[in-house]
């Protein structure tokens, strides 16, 4: 199992970012924001200079996140646009970066939004999984507090219900760790989750993702646990560093480190 990073978790700066990941070893990149905007807003001379250094370090994009899908159902002008008017703009960018996967969110949820809501949930991801099925791209959803797609068993209903091969998990077990929380993200989640995860971010917390992260193996997530499970059931391939706490650089290179010697502990 190889490990990635989300880029603007070590610097916004393309040179800085991808400087670090080839001083690291790290040849996986997952792209969320640059110096210029969120993806698929990017300046064509920062694109430029990102395409260059990932061509020279040999890096691979493994996914893109612009942000769709974090409002809430009622904002039904926001999410017309992202899927209308973004998502078109979003393909390009795939094309240019040579990556398949896009990372989307399941919906900020209201206070006392009805349970029949989320039909239209699972409406909304079919229409946008279809349309990415004919550019031959991956939607992985990526579970939050506070959303529909909140922990392993919620988020696993809503991918069973959409039914597309192409429609899957961004597990995040930190994002599944949360106060109101009904499961333990490892192994209760991951069980429930684990035959739709497409992509996998790594993290840790005490308090939750929300309040505050720290570096894995100083919070409360079965870090050791989830990664001997995914290479023991082969469910991917790699696992993304999400770091989240500061300062970035010295904590995702701990984050780094220590996912590195889970995995070799288990690998065989």
């Amino acid at each position: 199992m190889k490990i990635g990073i989300v880029t603007d978790e070590i610097s916004l700066k393309v040179d800085e970012a991808l400087g670090y990941c080839n001083k690291w070893g790290i040849n996986l990149v997952e792209i969320r924001c640059l110096e210029t905007g969120r993806v698929p807003y990017i300046n064509d001379d920062e694109l430029k200079r990102f395409i260059e250094l990932k061509n020279n370090y040999g890096i691979t994009v493994t996914a893109l996140s612009p942000g769709f899908f974090k409002g809430k159902l009622s904002e039904k002008e926001k999410y017309r646009e992202e899927i209308d008017k973004h998502f078109p703009n979003l393909v390009k960018l795939c094309e240019k970066l040579d990556t398949k996967m896009i990372i989307i969110f399941g919906f900020n949820r209201d206070k006392n939004e009805p349970e029949s809501n989320l039909d239209m949930v699972v409406n909304i991801f079919g229409e946008f999984a279809s349309k990415a099925e004919k550019y031959d791209l991956k939607i992985a959803v990526e579970n939050e507090p506070g959303f529909w797609c909140d922990t392993g068993s919620n988020t696993a209903e809503i991918i069973r219900k959409v039914n597309m091969k192409n429609f899957g998990s961004n597990w995040d077990p930190a994002n599944a760790f949360y106060k109101d929380a009904k499961e333990t993200p490892y192994p209760d989640g991951y069980n429930k989750i684990k035959e739709f995860i497409f992509n996998v971010h790594v993290k840790d917390t005490k308090l939750g993702s929300l309040v505050e992260c720290c570096p894995v193996g100083e919070g409360l997530i079965d870090w050791e646990g989830q990664i001997k499970a995914l290479i023991e059931d082969k469910i991917v391939n790699h696992v993304t560093i999400e770091t989240h706490c500061l300062p970035l650089i010295e904590k995702s290179k701990i984050d780094i480190d220590r996912i590195t010697e889970i995995i070799k502990k288990y690998s065989v």
